[in-house]
């Protein structure tokens, strides 16, 4: 037979594909979809007005959210009008969230709970909930009523005072306690040192600037600490337990291209994060000028300062302290911008110290001038 019938590799079907222009696409599909809806009808919007009647398959998704929520005893994840902000710290609120759950104990599943990624940048706006580990964190947290919405604990715990303050306050303020294993809670936690327990809470809420300095002008000697580009947030929570623990009344950073509080600067603080307010700025040398305007003397902490920390006469009247970041110091303009640049007497053996420790030698001096002046 002529051809290539008795080829078993032959081309049996057709060759003719979609129809020309339709771009691989059949007519139904290209179908449009009708008007794009403006916010206010959009029922998954912010914007949404709430009068319009839901579509069918977004009110079957919002019923189901809500009994999953009852059933596990959370605020719903969807928009529900009137739900309360539950984010902490001096910017919001610090007492406990109404209609908070029960206490229950039993086992986390390992698929839920936060996952901590040390380093990662807290933002009310953009990041889901955290998790503050350690035992002393954890305890200044409850202490500091932050609206915290689970506790984790690890099996085989050493019981010490700390823990028995922990889950006993956990328990009066109705928080769910749940046991994971050591594993999990590594799994969690992503390998950072944890002490077998851990905090769940929703982001943290920055003070406005301007609340901040008033609140510090209200002490009798004012302090705060300003920091220009420190990245790093153990450093970042090694100034914050300073700060609290030399008497200061705040500390403030840029928004970009710094530290803010993370779990691992929570955990370095110790809990002092609780008590210190944190704001964070879009320009430091704007904020530095705020407080100069509010009667504050600012003194930059550089190596090739002119005026000794131990001189440091201005250091009884309201203070800022600028620290510079971990690598290159004081920028050019937030230097300029200081009243004065300060220097920390050193041995010609050491170049400088680390920010942290800078800032802490720098408040300890003005901690003992103005409690023996």
């Amino acid at each position: 037979m002529p051809g290539n019938s008795n080829n078993r590799s032959r081309r049996v079907t057709s060759k003719k594909g979609a129809t020309v222009g339709s771009g691989g696409k059949r007519r139904d599909a290209l179908k449009g979809r009708g008007r794009t809806l403006p916010a206010d009808e959009r029922p998954w919007h912010k914007g949404y007005s709430g009068t319009e009647e839901l579509p069918a398959k977004t009110a079957r998704k919002q019923e189901k959210e809500r009994k999953a929520a009852a059933a596990q005893g959370r605020a719903p994840k969807i928009g529900i009008p009137g739900t309360k902000d539950t984010t902490w710290g001096r910017g919001g609120g610090r007492g406990a969230s109404a209609g908070r759950p029960a206490p229950q104990r039993g086992k986390a599943n390992p698929r839920s709970g936060p996952r901590i990624a040390p380093g990662r940048r807290s933002n009310p706006t953009k990041e889901g909930p955290e998790l503050l580990l350690g035992r002393n964190p954890v305890v200044e947290a409850l202490r500091a009523a932050i609206p915290a919405t689970a506790l984790y604990v690890a099996q085989g715990i050493d019981i010490d005072d700390r823990v028995n303050e922990i889950i006993r306050t956990a328990g009066d303020r109705g928080i769910p306690i749940l046991e994971v294993s050591r594993n999990e809670l590594d799994r969690m936690t992503g390998g950072v040192l944890h002490q077998g327990i851990g905090v769940q809470v929703p982001p943290f809420a920055y003070t406005q600037l301007d609340d901040l300095i008033a609140s510090a002008l209200e002490q009798t000697a004012p302090l705060l600490v300003a920091l220009d580009g420190v990245t790093d947030p153990r450093n970042l929570g090694a100034v914050i337990r300073s700060v609290a623990a030399f008497g200061g009344h705040g500390v403030f950073m840029t928004e970009r291209r710094a530290a803010g509080i993370t779990p691992t600067a929570w955990r370095t603080s110790a809990g002092a994060a609780a008590r210190v307010p944190v704001s964070q700025v879009v320009n430091l040398t704007r904020a530095i000028k705020a407080c100069q305007q509010a009667g504050f003397t600012a003194i930059g902490l550089d190596a090739d300062g002119e005026m000794d920390l131990y001189q440091l006469e201005v250091a009884v009247g309201p203070l800022l302290v600028v620290v510079g970041s971990e690598g290159r110091g004081l920028s050019r303009l937030v230097g300029e911008t200081c009243d004065l640049r300060v220097s920390i007497p050193m041995s010609s053996e050491v170049e400088s110290l680390n920010a942290s420790v800078a800032a802490a030698v720098t408040l300890a001096e003005v901690s003992r001038r103005r409690t023996y002046t």
